[in-house]
C-alpha cells in the first residue's frame, strides 16, 4: 500500500468521504459505516459497514480490472481507504435487474423473485434533491446530462459488469438481483475523457441473496429491519473473499 497525504475534504455522500491529494488527478475515497435508506430518510450505523464494503470493492474491481471494465480504482491505502483517479461524475446512474425485487417488483406488480428474461437496464438521474427519478435517454440527452456516445459505453460496461460478477458470484452460491453503478470521465492525464466506472461494488449498492434459501445478504436487511445485517455483510466477504 503506498503512503498519500490525505487533503481537504472535497465531498462527503451517505456512505463514503472523498479527499484531495497532491496528485490533481487522483482522490482518496473513504468509507463510513453510516447507513441510509429511502433517500435519506431511514438513518443508522452498522459496525464495520466501510471496512467490509471496501474490501469487496476491492476484490470486485480487480476482478472488472482482469476482464476489460476500466475502473476508477489505483489501490488500497488502508482498510478504508482507496486511492482512486479523480472523475466528473456522469449524472446518471444505471441499474441493472436481473430479478423482480423492491421498486421494479412495485412498478410492474411483479411477485418479488420473478427472473428477467434478459438484464433490464434502467437510467437514473443522480439528483438526491429529486429523489434520484427514473429517465430515459431523451431525458439525458434533453437535460445535457450526457450525449449517445457516453450512453453507449455506460450500457456495454454495465452488462459486462453483469456478466462478470453474476458468473463470480454464482460460483459462491449467491444470485445477483440487481445492482447501482456510476461512471464517470478521468480527470486528468493521458487517457482524459475515458469513461470509467466509479463509487463501490458492495451490499450497499447491490442486491445479493442466497441462491437456496433467497436470504438477502445486502442492505435490504437495514431497509426492511429485517437484523442481522453486519452478519450479511461479514457473510458475502466471507463467500467471496474468503476468511
Amino acid at each position: 500500500m503506498a503512503k498519500v497525504t490525505r487533503g481537504e475534504l472535497i465531498y462527503e455522500g451517505k456512505a463514503k468521504r472523498v479527499y484531495n491529494t497532491p496528485d490533481d488527478g487522483l482522490c482518496i475515497m473513504e468509507f463510513k459505516d453510516s447507513a441510509t435508506a429511502f433517500n435519506g430518510q431511514k438513518r443508522g450505523e452498522i459496525q464495520d459497514k466501510g471496512i467490509l464494503n471496501a474490501l469487496l470493492s476491492v476484490h470486485f474491481f480487480n476482478l472488472l480490472e482482469k476482464n476489460g471494465v476500466p475502473t476508477h480504482m489505483v489501490e488500497p491505502l488502508s482498510e478504508r481507504e482507496l486511492l482512486v483517479r479523480r472523475l466528473a461524475i456522469v449524472p446518471v446512474e444505471l441499474v441493472i435487474r436481473n430479478i423482480a425485487a423492491g421498486s421494479l417488483a412495485k412498478r410492474l406488480g411483479l411477485e418479488e423473485g420473478v427472473p428477467m428474461p434478459f438484464p433490464i437496464v434502467e437510467m437514473y438521474y443522480k439528483r438526491d434533491d429529486l429523489g434520484d427519478p427514473m429517465i430515459n435517454r431523451n431525458h439525458a440527452r434533453a437535460l445535457d446530462l450526457a450525449g449517445d456516445t457516453e450512453l453507449d459505453r455506460m450500457e456495454s460496461l454495465g452488462l459486462m459488469v453483469n456478466s462478470i460478477l453474476r458468473k463470480e458470484l454464482a460460483g459462491v452460491g449467491i444470485e445477483l438481483v440487481d445492482f447501482k453503478l456510476e461512471f464517470g470521465l478521468e480527470a486528468s492525464g493521458p487517457n482524459s475523457g475515458r469513461i470509467l466506472l466509479g463509487d463501490e461494488i458492495s451490499p450497499d449498492t447491490c442486491r445479493f441473496w442466497d441462491t437456496a434459501t433467497k436470504e438477502k445478504l445486502d442492505k435490504d436487511r437495514f431497509r426492511r429491519d429485517l437484523g442481522g445485517v453486519e452478519e450479511a455483510y461479514r457473510e458475502v466477504v466471507r463467500r467471496v473473499i474468503g476468511g
